[in-house]
């Protein structure tokens, strides 16, 4: 497989600047750009499967977001925050020289993708021309979000890699299944080493702040915001679901296919939040629909 090249764009916050970095695969003046953007506490290598499918006919262009992987971790713990990402992206696309770009977004990469996607105004038109959902949509169900809290920030440490793995699957059950060496190559990314021995976790642990002071009402403002930036959407859109999620439900997903972009969706069974978009078959549907034009 080959080796993606490694960027950084300084990127604007409230405090000064962060460096954003982003991988980048095939050739570099392909001016067709392909985003992809992982979740929550995930980095950029989780789409190397992908990336490696696509480089072929796309320029592909992998971020860490703020706080994981290469990216500098935030000075304000609290501008964590999908706006923060949404203007870290316009940067990386500006960065690219990319007018137009189709994304892929898994999660919190799509809700980030919805946010860029709604950007349109007058003249200027969405960057975005089509535009990837993996397993998230507007309404996010306050069980997968108490799940995820529960892990999100703690101060983890494993003697090996094999052994962060171990850990990795029990609180990714969700991902689907996948062979040892497919696991290890998204668990290796995921880890630093620490001095003295040993591995941690590569993302910021103060990210978890925003979800500690999260309110119902924040989460229901939040809902409508996004339920406003889905509705704006007006690029080919393609959601896929895992069948047995508990951040998107069925009736969510259904929704999303009959309003706004009237989502195409794909459902993966055998699989919960989110899909890794690594087995043959989730790559070939991501393929399809971008290469459809």
């Amino acid at each position: 497989m080959n080796t993606p090249r490694l960027h950084h764009v300084p990127c604007l916050d409230t405090q000064g600047l962060h460096r954003v970095a982003y991988w980048e695969w095939g050739d570099p003046a392909n001016p067709r750009v392909l985003v992809c953007v992982h979740g929550l506490t995930r980095q950029g290598r989780d789409f190397d499967v992908l990336a490696a499918a696509m480089c072929d006919r796309y320029r592909v262009v992998c971020p860490d977001i703020a706080g994981r992987g290469e990216s500098d971790w935030l000075a304000n713990a609290m501008e964590y925050s999908i706006p923060r990402y949404v203007a870290d992206m316009v940067t990386v696309l500006a960065r690219v020289n990319a007018e137009t770009v189709h994304w892929v977004g898994t999660s919190m990469g799509g809700l980030i993708g919805m946010g860029v996607a709604a950007l349109a105004s007058g003249a200027s038109p969405s960057p975005i021309g089509r535009l990837v959902l993996n397993d998230v949509g507007p309404v996010l169900e306050p069980k997968a979000i108490a799940r995820i809290g529960a892990y999100l920030g703690l101060p983890m440490r494993w003697d090996s890699v094999e052994q962060a793995a171990d850990y990795l699957l029990t609180i990714s059950k969700g991902f689907g299944p996948h062979t040892r060496d497919q696991w290890l190559a998204l668990t290796r990314p995921m880890l630093r080493s620490v001095e003295g021995g040993g591995v941690h976790l590569h993302y910021d642990p103060a990210m978890a702040a925003p979800f500690k002071v999260a309110t119902p009402e924040m989460a229901a403002a939040g809902e409508v915001a996004l339920w406003r930036a889905y509705d704006a959407i007006t690029c080919p859109t393609l959601l896929l679901r895992g069948a047995d999620s508990d951040l998107l439900t069925a009736d969510t997903a259904q929704a999303m296919s009959g309003r706004g972009p009237r989502a195409q969706l794909h459902r993966f069974d055998g699989v919960g939040h989110a899909p890794t978009l690594v087995s043959a078959d989730q790559v070939r549907v991501v393929r399809e629909f971008l290469l459809a034009e």
